[in-house]
């Protein structure tokens, strides 16, 4: 039996790697990330292809919740205002992508058949850790890439089964992960969202009020980082915000969204700093 991989008949029995990445830059090295990317039109000037911005992710009871603003800038300017810059891995998994956009949305396509060849392959599904550790390895391949200025960094968040607990992982450009405890955030907003997570961050959150503290977050970003895109009413533009559960994936419509948007501005109407955390003795 033969598959048609771009034209060209690869037979079956070089399925026996359970890397669906491997197989790839085995017979169709093309289609890897960052492949496409060197010959698009000002790929010499890295400042002017579009880069995503702020990710967030704060675990809470129920799991962990995983959301980001919609922006993209190219250089000084907005290049879109509706970019979904975190995607479903599997379900009961999901990343958040900034840097490069066209990196990005290839290594998120990728990952996601990655996982999907591995079950097919071993007949079960990856750890969060192991998924950790793939992507990984995938950032490391990307290496020559990012040195050049083609930077892609991603945030994995998941539900582990075997802990039931919802975790996070960050990642270097060189593909290095590391486990963060309690909450995380990347891209250029980063800063001022990690300062926010501190203020109003606390143990023993429910999903709800993870998502609501998401959202107080990405708006103070977007207060301080010109790249960060907060709420545009006017286009209906709200960010991206999703749960991981032991229940699995979801992500909130957009109707919800909205609504819980536009509470969090008419809040600010009244206090633009946001809401303040109490001091503890």
């Amino acid at each position: 039996m033969y598959l048609d991989l771009c034209g060209r008949r690869v037979p079956v029995q070089a399925l026996e790697s359970s890397s669906f990445t491997g197989f790839l830059s085995s017979y169709a090295p093309q289609l890897l990330p960052g492949a496409s990317v060197r010959d698009l039109p000002g790929t010499s000037d890295i400042g002017a292809l579009p880069h995503a911005t702020t990710i967030v992710a704060l675990v809470c009871d129920d799991g962990v919740v995983l959301a980001s603003d919609r922006r993209a800038t190219a250089g000084s300017m907005i290049s879109k205002r509706d970019v979904d810059k975190v995607f479903r891995c599997d379900e009961f998994s999901a990343m958040g992508t900034a840097g490069t956009l066209a990196v990005a949305l290839e290594f998120a396509r990728l990952f996601r058949v990655e996982l999907e060849h591995y079950e097919k392959m071993e007949g079960r599904s990856l750890s969060l850790e192991g998924k950790a550790n793939r992507l990984a390895a995938m950032i490391r391949g990307n290496l020559a890439l990012a040195m050049q200025g083609l930077v892609m960094v991603p945030l994995l968040a998941g539900y582990d089964l075997d802990s039931g607990t919802g975790r996070i992982f960050s990642y270097d450009p060189t593909g290095g992960p590391s486990e963060e405890k309690r909450f995380y955030s990347i891209g250029s907003g980063s800063v001022f969202a990690r300062g926010a997570l501190k203020k109003l961050y606390a143990d023993g959150m429910t999903a709800d009020e993870g998502v609501q503290c998401c959202l107080q977050v990405l708006y103070d970003a977007a207060d301080d980082d010109s790249a960060t895109g907060g709420p545009d009413l006017a286009r209906r533009i709200f960010p991206v915000v999703t749960t991981i559960t032991g229940d699995g994936f979801r992500r909130l419509p957009e109707p919800e969204v909205a609504e819980l948007t536009q509470r969090v501005v008419a809040d600010r109407m009244d206090s633009p700093d946001g809401p303040t955390a109490p001091l503890r003795d």
